[in-house]
């Protein structure tokens, strides 16, 4: 039996891996210092909490649910009542990438993270498709480092991993540089950006005339051939002579022609993690 402290397990992010390990076979210790969070833990999962030095000190695990500001300060307030040999275990590649972390070796440190269920993954379970952010319904992968740690370790947190963001189909082993050039590189500075590009090019649309509902199917739809084609999840399908056209002129209006060079560099990625942990 496995002893897990969760700290941080009446936040958002806290409430949905309380309620997955809730049905696991792991034993969980609830750390949460807000009433509100304290309160939320009672009425959606069912638990009450336990003093934080009490579940540090059998705790085989330790999983950091708190922002990643918050991370460096904790773990190094924790850090001397763990155990020899106990993992802990981060959300997010930010912390540890930026080098917030305590220096102890005789503990692990392991870092997860959902993929998300994935675009492209059909299924006929409408919850599914309606789980957005995973750990419900929606089947996704995650990624998976051993910072540092006996190799043993790695399984015990890849499987702690799975119960939180289950129902898991893919964990990737990765490094801890990897995963924070998924995150944020890719997935925020990259990914987020033009999401919300697009969003603002479809009210650009609409403040043109364009009809707002006929505006967002016209997006939405376009972007699921799109995608399907850049990726090739769609491989019948190729753009248009036109489509090709109108790429070929947009890139140097839309991008830098030295824009990925500059996002991917690893000084711009370890420069965004301090900022994700040193917020002004």
């Amino acid at each position: 039996m496995t002893n897990i402290a969760l700290l941080g397990a009446g936040g958002k992010m806290g409430v949905r891996l309380s309620k997955n390990l809730k049905q696991s076979p792991f034993t969980v210790s609830h750390v949460e210092i807000s009433d509100e969070g304290r309160r939320r833990l009672r009425e959606e999962v069912g638990v009450e909490t336990v003093d934080q030095n009490t579940a540090l000190a059998g705790a085989d695990a330790v999983i950091l649910a708190v922002p990643d500001r918050l991370i460096g300060k904790i773990s190094h307030a924790i850090v001397d009542h763990l155990k020899p040999g106990a993992a802990v275990i981060v959300l997010d590649a930010a912390a540890p990438y930026a080098g917030e972390m305590p220096e102890r070796a005789d503990i692990t440190y392991f870092c997860t993270h959902p993929c998300h269920p994935a675009l492209f993954d059909f299924t006929p379970d409408v919850d599914a498709q309606k789980d957005f952010f995973g750990g419900i319904s929606g089947p996704q992968g995650i990624v998976c480092a051993l910072i540092q740690g006996p190799e043993e370790h790695y399984l015990l947190c890849e499987e702690i991993a799975r119960t939180i963001y289950a129902p898991v189909t893919r964990a990737y082993r990765c490094s801890l540089e990897s995963i924070a050039i998924l995150e944020p590189a890719l997935s925020e500075t990259v990914g987020a950006t033009l999401a919300l590009a697009l969003r603002d090019a479809t009210d650009r649309a609409v403040s043109m005339g364009v009809p707002a509902d006929a505006a967002r199917d016209f997006m939405l739809g376009h972007l699921k051939i799109e995608l399907g084609i850049a990726f090739e999840a769609f491989p019948e399908g190729k753009f248009s002579d036109g489509a090709l056209h109108a790429i070929r002129q947009a890139r140097p209006l839309i991008f830098r022609d030295d824009w990925l060079d500059r996002i991917f560099s690893l000084a711009a990625v370890k420069q965004s993690v301090r900022d994700i942990c040193n917020p002004q």
